[in-house]
């Protein structure tokens, strides 16, 4: 009964942490809110790119890797997998300065950095739990969204989306696998991941649709709201280790 007991007081606490852990994290996210308002704010236009406006986009993003270096570099060194999410930062703040200048022709460029971030997350979220129904649903859903776009694919863009819209999807499903919200079991930053790898799908579903179909009205608004919000829960997901429950309880106790 003791060893129950003690076990029911430990998944209490993990539950009950949650929020004063988030809102531990809330002082070492300001730069990243700042600089965010500082984009929305002065809304260069995409019509004339310069290095400026490469700086004001991708500054946001570079935030979050100080937010991750505030934890310390010993923590990123012992986490496999916040340091894969760190590295997966530093190629999306690469493919953000691509896109400045996708119309000159870097568009490819700037997808390749975010096929890059894509694997290292997938790889950061792991592979347990399987959730194979989940992997079937997403993996349907891609498919029918590749099919969408197909008419309007052509030249080297035929397979290149095709394969980023696989690798999108690969790294959703292994973030929602980790979603746990049934009982006290779960953790916040499952959720993050989780709710992060669901923005960044709708951020670049609207690019797509944007590009290849037809034009999405506040298309921009809607693609960097949804995309500076998905890095910052994506960001946030690496502060736990992303180790089982059971462990995880089991280093609680310890």
């Amino acid at each position: 009964m003791g060893e129950i007991s003690r076990g029911r007081d430990l998944v209490i606490f993990s539950s009950c942490s949650h929020p004063r852990r988030v809102k531990s994290e809330g002082p070492k996210l300001v730069p990243f809110f700042k600089a965010t308002c500082v984009y929305f704010v002065l809304w260069l236009p995409s019509s004339s790119p310069s290095w400026v406006s490469a700086l004001i986009k991708c500054l946001p993003v570079f935030c979050l890797w100080l937010f991750l270096l505030a934890h310390g570099l010993g923590f990123l060194l012992a986490h496999p997998s916040a340091t894969r999410i760190f590295v997966g930062l530093i190629f999306s703040t690469l493919g953000d300065a691509f896109l400045i200048w996708q119309d000159q022709g870097y568009f490819v460029h700037g997808l390749l950095m975010f096929a890059v971030t894509h694997m290292l997350y997938a790889s950061a979220f792991g592979m347990r739990p399987l959730a194979l129904r989940t992997g079937l649903v997403m993996a349907a859903m891609s498919g029918l969204f590749y099919a969408f776009l197909y008419p309007g694919l052509s030249g080297p863009f035929t397979y290149l989306v095709g394969a980023y819209v696989a690798l999108i999807s690969f790294m959703g499903w292994r973030a929602i696998a980790g979603l746990r919200l049934v009982g006290a079991a779960w953790r916040w930053t499952e959720l993050a991941a989780g709710g992060g790898a669901v923005l960044f799908i709708i951020s670049d579903v609207t690019i797509a649709v944007n590009k290849f179909c037809f034009p999405v009205p506040y298309s921009r608004a809607l693609i960097m709201s949804t995309y500076y919000a998905a890095q910052m829960l994506i960001a946030l997901s690496a502060v736990e280790n992303r180790e089982p429950v059971e462990d995880y309880r089991l280093s609680k106790a310890n």
